[in-house]
């Protein structure tokens, strides 16, 4: 068994306020990106592009439009839960080194993509897988990722000036940390708490649960 592996699965966390600004050297980016670019994918179509974004001015209009849409949801929330969702940060973007925006391109590798034929979003799952990648070798790196996912969609195409047919999948933050919290911070905060895993675990029929099931 690698433990190596397990830990840096269970170390991983969704980090926003504990970036330190450091560098992150150009070697470290290079392996981080070169394994979000190993990721697996339906049809080895590779539907992913990595747009690093240093630019102050761009990341500082971004980090504008996160706290206008943080704003618009608060709104929608009763009493108690826009109090916990108060106390919650939900962007690293000015704090963090560099920021990575993964995209998805639906179009590459076709138009017949082996093993999309059935499950149109096939492709935009393994994008998903690249970002897994990303954020569990960043977690190797001892670099902490934040993925902002308070934003819309045609914003972030207008601001890097992505192609319109070019989906905007995931606004990672990257950098050093000063560390990685025990719990994620929706739970720290009181947000939700993680159901158990034999909870999750169905064994031949839905609702037939738990991990020692015979």
């Amino acid at each position: 068994m690698n433990s190596q592996l397990y830990d840096v699965i269970h170390r991983r966390r969704d980090v926003r306020g504990q970036f330190t600004g450091g560098p992150v050297p150009d070697e470290v980016l290079h392996r981080v990106l070169s394994a979000a670019h190993a990721a697996p994918s339906v049809g080895l179509s590779q539907p992913w592009d990595f747009v690093v974004v240093r630019d102050a001015e761009i990341r500082s209009a971004f980090h504008d439009h996160v706290q206008h849409e943080r704003a618009t949801f608060a709104a929608t929330l009763d009493d108690e839960a826009a109090r916990r969702f108060a106390q919650i940060k939900i962007d690293g973007v000015r704090e963090s080194t560099l920021s990575v925006v993964v995209t998805y391109d639906q179009d590459r590798g076709g138009p017949a993509v082996l093993g999309r034929h059935a499950i149109a979003d096939a492709g935009l799952y393994s994008v998903c897988l690249a970002i897994q990648n990303l954020w569990l070798a960043a977690t190797a790196e001892r670099l902490g990722i934040g993925w902002v996912s308070f934003y819309r969609e045609p914003f972030v195409r207008d601001l890097l000036g992505i192609p319109v047919q070019i989906r905007p999948v995931a606004w990672l933050c990257l950098g050093p940390v000063t560390h990685l919290e025990e719990a994620p911070d929706l739970e720290r905060h009181g947000w939700r708490r993680r159901r158990p895993l034999a909870a999750a675990i169905h064994h031949d029929q839905w609702g037939t649960s738990g991990l020692g099931h015979r």
